[in-house]
């Protein structure tokens, strides 16, 4: 399959989603929605829903029904992003190669932006047309599984333990491994479960497509350690060599280069086996996989 026009037509989708999902930039409060719309639609490579999206393909459901919680995972994912940036955090002046929120809109409009985006992701998800088929079961499910991998055991914890790491002499594999998994990785593999469920998977369905969300989020997040060394500013969108600079814990760092590519392309490769029993439905599931450590961006 052509990966880079699937990419792009499934994009184009989710931005469509997106726009017509989110609050217009003129209602009020006028500064709060051009603020959220800003970051949402800032060039994002929209991962997590197209990996929902292909999941819920995958198993033969209808993406429309995956739609809204797809662009709730989005925002979900933007949240994150504006307040990473923050100076109370990372500090970041570019995101995607754009000042980042809180550097156009001001600290205290980024950090309700991002407060806005997360609960707009919560209300879309729990907004069922009632004329979908989804069984509610599914999506309370959904809804528990996105709450738990972007919570103190999922994302947010994963940024804590980042920032206590940071700068840190001495860094161990166990604590760059909860780091990524839980900042990282957690909310891919909560996308790829939620597209499954959504699109009325089994169980042993489920379990595969979880084992490969598992392995994809993490190697999307080694795949990042290694473009902050080798990648370029205007390839990445940010300061290349930041993680570096701020004694981050990364798979580099304690691993080294050559051995966080081989770690990377070991992921692809059990991501890849845990499709063995899908049909060509879950190709795009594959070639995303396989793009995840070559990209360079």
């Amino acid at each position: 399959m052509d990966l880079k026009a699937y990419l792009k037509e499934r994009c184009t989708l989710v931005d469509e989603a997106l726009d017509r999902f989110l609050p217009k930039a003129d209602e009020l409060p006028f500064s709060l929605h051009k603020s959220m719309r800003y970051s949402v639609f800032a060039g994002g490579k929209r991962i997590r829903p197209i990996l929902m999206l292909a999941a819920c393909d995958a198993v033969g459901g209808d993406i429309s029904l995956a739609m809204p919680a797809a662009c709730a995972m989005e925002m979900i994912h933007t949240y994150s992003l504006i307040h990473d940036d923050l100076p109370a955090m990372d500090d970041d002046d570019f995101r995607r190669g754009n000042p980042t929120n809180h550097k156009v809109f001001g600290e205290a409009i980024a950090i309700l932006a991002g407060d806005a985006l997360l609960t707009e992701a919560f209300i879309l998800m729990s907004r069922v047309e009632p004329s979908a088929s989804l069984p509610p079961e599914a999506v309370l499910r959904v809804i528990q599984e996105i709450s738990h991998c972007a919570g103190s055991h999922g994302m947010v914890g994963g940024q804590v333990v980042d920032m206590e790491s940071e700068g840190k002499a001495e860094m161990d594999l166990a604590t760059v491994q909860y780091i990524h998994t839980h900042k990282t990785g957690a909310l891919i593999k909560a996308s790829v479960k939620a597209g499954a469920i959504l699109g009325g998977a089994d169980e042993a369905r489920l379990a595969s497509l979880t084992t490969y969300g598992e392995a994809i989020g993490l190697a999307f997040q080694i795949a990042d350690d290694i473009l902050d060394i080798e990648g370029t500013t205007e390839e990445i969108g940010k300061d290349a060599g930041s993680d570096e600079a701020r004694g981050k814990a990364t798979y580099p760092a304690v691993m080294g280069l050559a051995e966080s590519k081989k770690r990377a392309v070991e992921l692809v490769d059990m991501a890849l086996e845990s499709l063995a029993g899908f049909d060509h439905r879950a190709d795009p599931l594959r070639d995303i996989a396989t793009y995840i450590v070559k990209r360079k961006s």
